[in-house]
């Protein structure tokens, strides 16, 4: 066992973990992870080269919460050794010949909700979008400003080289295999050791369901599920059309109706555009022709016709835990008050990072968070 408790042990050591670690150890002195891959493993929910950050949500809590994660990333940007936030900005676009009711579209009802916010926008028509966009064919745009992707090598780099400087203590290619409570705390027995603490906060993804199993008394599971995108690839241009496509030109782009994202070339890092094609959760996508990535460039996107396509592959693909209500699960596991837990990011998570761990640490070391996070409440799985 460790020679002294923890105040916090964390198992999960994706994102959302290290950034819980990351404000904790401001306010306590003994923080570990514990980790059953390693820290950016390129397999795990948390990899991938690029992600979106944007606030333009459909629902205004997610909008709003969004927005404060930005302002805790434009913080931690500033010890970063280079940018993690490329601010391009996300353009959401419709086209009548595939979503005839315009008025209807992802593009129009976001923008409502971020106007309504008083976020900065922009709106195109099809005019304006092909004099500043060229590269798109859509009959309107609507742009949400304080957008763009995160560069997450960076960002993992930034996380740990913090952690390490703080003292947090990292543990990888470590199992649990029993979680118990003692009078002095909760004891973690691993294949690495015996590990006792104050307080846990398990941020470990689609396994959080086996963790919790371990537990005594505890009688939740949660409606997980996994998923990815049904589609990825990257559309790599001729060299002498590169420049169209890189993020200092072209933003973030997305046609949720027909569930099409993409992210521009970030010049030296990734390979080409990325375009992926899913299911969104929150968005009822329509039945259109737009059925794969090659349909959505022939349509909307056609300067990258004459583009190699080619499969992104694990390092670079998206992995989404799935909440069968379709909202984050955020607070103590219900029965306990010494044990905390952030799980179902449903496939857009990872721009609310610093939000979630930033909260995760409010309520495991501040004995609660100024934010409402009841609609988030794991307590609403508790058997009635």
């Amino acid at each position: 066992m460790q020679d002294e408790i923890q105040d916090l042990t964390i198992i999960g050591g994706g994102v959302m973990g290290l950034f819980t670690a990351y404000y904790a150890s401001s306010f306590v002195p003994r923080v570990t992870i514990l980790e059953k891959s390693y820290i950016g493993d390129k397999h795990t929910a948390s990899f991938s080269y690029t992600r979106s950050i944007r606030n333009d949500y459909l629902d205004a809590h997610y909008a709003r919460l969004a927005y404060e994660a930005r302002k805790l990333w434009l913080d931690f940007q500033q010890g970063a050794p280079e940018p993690c936030i490329v601010e391009c900005g996300c353009l959401n676009i419709a086209k009548a010949k595939v979503t005839p009711e315009l008025n209807e579209t992802y593009a129009l009802q976001s923008f409502k909700t971020l106007t309504d916010l008083n976020l900065k926008t922009r709106e195109f028509t099809r005019e304006t979008l092909q004099e500043h966009f060229p590269q798109f064919s859509a009959d309107l745009g609507r742009m949400d400003i304080e957008a763009g992707l995160l560069y997450v090598p960076v960002v993992t780099q930034t996380l740990v080289a913090a952690l390490r400087d703080k003292g947090v203590h990292i543990v990888e290619h470590v199992e649990t295999h029993q979680i118990e409570h003692l009078a002095e705390g909760l004891l973690m027995r691993t294949n690495a050791g015996e590990y006792l603490s104050k307080k846990l906060v398990i941020t470990a993804g689609l396994a959080t369901n086996d963790l919790v199993k371990l537990i005594p008394g505890n009688t939740v599971q949660f409606p997980l599920a996994p998923d990815r995108p049904s589609q990825c690839k990257y559309f790599i241009p001729p060299e002498a059309k590169r420049a169209q496509f890189t993020s200092d030109v072209l933003p973030v782009f997305a046609y949720l109706d027909v569930g099409i994202y993409g992210h521009p070339i970030y010049a030296d890092k990734t390979p080409g555009v990325k375009i992926g094609f899913y299911h969104p959760p929150d968005v009822k996508t329509s039945n259109t022709h737009i059925a794969d990535v090659h349909s959505f460039v022939a349509e909307c996107l056609p300067g990258l016709l004459d583009a190699e396509a080619v499969d992104v592959q694990d390092v670079d693909q998206c992995f989404y835990d799935l909440v069968g209500d379709d909202d984050f699960i955020l607070g103590n596991l219900p029965g306990f008050n010494d044990i905390f837990v952030g799980v179902g990011w449903r496939g857009t998570g990872y721009k609310y990072a610093p939000w979630i761990g930033q909260t995760l640490m409010q309520l495991a070391c501040q004995a609660g968070t100024v934010y409402d996070i009841s609609r988030f409440t794991p307590g609403r799985f508790a058997p009635a």
